[in-house]
Order: structure tokens, then sequence, then C-alpha cells
């Protein structure tokens, strides 16, 4: 009994000299998992994998706008498309709660819902900082029975 635990107390001390000498093994998988995902994956990409769903345009006209840790950026005041097709809301972004904000273009593959709210998942605040303000130009509103398709996610 006694060679049992002075066996595993040699072993214990053992594993101890490995580990402080730095002779572990390789890891079992890649060091970083940021190896094993795409880099650059494009926003529609990102979208498609957040389950759209139709929502009429009239539905996301006055909702907030939240960050990271729910700070309101802004709200919604249109919906746009470009003469390339893309959508964009319209946010009137201002660090003052959203209010007495200037318009701000999102495009719809950077946000996403949750209740009656809209996540900006993949614009951060300093991009809306440094965002010009838009301006009508070539974009088209939409009509407010439009229907359209906006990505899902939870908190």
């Amino acid at each position: 009994m006694a060679m049992f635990g002075s066996a595993s107390i040699r072993g214990a001390a053992a594993a101890d000299a490995t580990i402080i000498s730095g002779q572990q093994g390789p890891p079992a998988g890649p060091a970083n998992h940021r190896e094993t995902l795409p880099q650059e994956e494009p926003l529609e990409a990102k979208m498609a994998r957040r389950f759209p769903q139709k929502v009429k345009v009239a539905d996301l006209i006055g909702l907030p706008v939240l960050d990271d840790d729910d700070v309101t950026l802004g709200h919604v005041q249109q919906v746009v498309r470009s003469p390339q097709g893309k959508i964009k809301l319209i946010v009137t972004y201002s660090r003052w709660f959203g209010w007495f904000g200037h318009p701000v273009a999102v495009p719809i593959e950077a946000v996403a819902i949750f209740g009656k709210q809209i996540a900006s998942l993949e614009m951060p605040p300093a991009e809306y900082e440094k965002a010009p303000t838009w301006m009508a130009g070539t974009d088209r509103p939409l009509p407010e029975s439009e229907i359209i398709r906006i990505a899902l996610t939870r908190r």
C-alpha cells in the first residue's frame, strides 16, 4: 500500500516537473481558433447565417438601434435602397442616446432585430461616429408597405 502511495507521489512530482520545465505536448487542435474561421466573411454571408425573416418596412421605422452594451445609438428614420440594390437603414445617430442626431446609412446586413429593437452587430459605435451624414442623393426610399428581410438575433 505504501508503494502505491509513493508511486502516485512520484508520478505527480514528475508531472509537475514537466509542466514547470515547459515540456507539454502539442495542443490537440489549432492553438488559435480564429485560424479555422474565415478571416473576412462578407456581411451578406453573416446575415444569411442569422435566419433573415420578412418584415414590413413600416414596422422598422422608429425602432431603436442598440450597441453591444444596449446603449441606444439612434432610431430608424427610414429605409432606402441604393442604385446597386443594397438596402440601408437610415439611423439618426447621436452620442446622446440617439437624440438630436444626424442621419447615418447602416447596411441591413450589419444589423439584426430582436423584439422591438435592432442590434448593431457588425457596425460598432466608432463607425457611426466616423460615418458621413447621409444625404438622399440616388438612394430611393422604400414604401412602408414593402416587405424586406432582416436578420434575427438574441441577447
